[in-house]
């Protein structure tokens, strides 16, 4: 039997309505562009935020408007994001055959879930699914940016980095695939604090050294370090986009989430 996962979040994190939500998500990726180079090509994998939109909607955009070239080749994101909520081993994905937004329904990739099955930490759980934000403050940015994709949603309990790259291989693909990992950075510091913590993520991620990220940094770590192992071993490049905190976008300055976003393309020396 077909099932749709609902919404868990409109109306908070971002809006509920179809035309306010279009409106909000139009208006970030605008902004985005004015400090895009334009180009042919497109990220193989993206870091973004997952905080409500007024938050850290604007880096979000940062990342998702460099998938507009691809827009029309594009047709399969997998999307990794840590669970909040329900804690689990391992990585799971849905039972469900689409995940759904005010934009409309976006369908499961039934064969790459299928192919990540096959992995003995990979577990269907959709209570891992059920409430989970991370994933699903993604969907929006994607809807608008590309014409039509299937989705591979996976949240992340306590997974190894090496369990997620070893996902990210099973389901790597080529131009038709990109990969999405959701993660904020440091959480409820100073600004100055935040900050510097943020910055030397930053730079560990530039330099694909994902051993220098630790429990503090990011919430979404593991899947952050996974992503890293696998970019080192196929020599992508890195591109910092955005790097600021909720002190930068919305709220005050004594305790601050940050946020960022990050491209990983293939370097001219390096392999798919």
């Amino acid at each position: 039997m077909a099932t749709v996962r609902p919404p868990a979040v409109a109306g908070s994190f971002y809006p509920g309505n179809a035309n306010a939500l279009q409106s909000v998500v139009r208006e970030h990726l605008g902004d985005a562009r004015k400090s895009s180079s334009s180009g042919s090509s497109w990220p193989k994998a993206l870091i973004a935020p997952h905080a409500g939109f007024m938050y850290s909607g604007s880096v979000a955009a940062r990342a998702f408007v460099t998938l507009e070239p691809g827009s029309d080749v594009i047709h399969r994101v997998v999307l990794l994001g840590p669970s909040h909520h329900v804690p689990f081993g391992g990585l799971a994905v849905p039972s469900s055959t689409a995940f759904e937004t005010p934009l409309g329904p976006v369908p499961i990739d039934e064969t790459a879930r299928r192919h990540v099955l096959e992995l003995p930490f990979v577990h269907i759980l959709d209570d891992a699914h059920h409430w989970e934000h991370s994933l699903e403050v993604q969907l929006p940015f994607l809807q608008e940016v590309i014409e039509a994709f299937s989705l591979l949603p996976i949240a992340v309990g306590r997974a190894t980095p090496s369990q997620v790259r070893q996902v990210l291989d099973a389901v790597w693909g080529g131009d038709e695939t990109v990969i999405v990992i959701s993660s904020d950075l440091s959480h409820y510091h100073d600004y100055e604090t935040a900050r510097g913590m943020d910055v030397a993520t930053a730079n560990a991620i530039e330099q694909l050294e994902p051993e220098r990220i630790e429990y503090q940094d990011a919430c979404g770590r593991i899947g952050v370090q996974g992503l890293l192992q696998a970019a080192k071993d196929r020599a992508l490049a890195v591109e910092t986009l955005d790097l600021r905190s909720s002190g930068d976008t919305a709220g005050g300055r004594s305790q601050v989430v940050g946020y960022g976003a990050w491209a990983f393309t293939v370097s001219k020396s390096g392999s798919p």
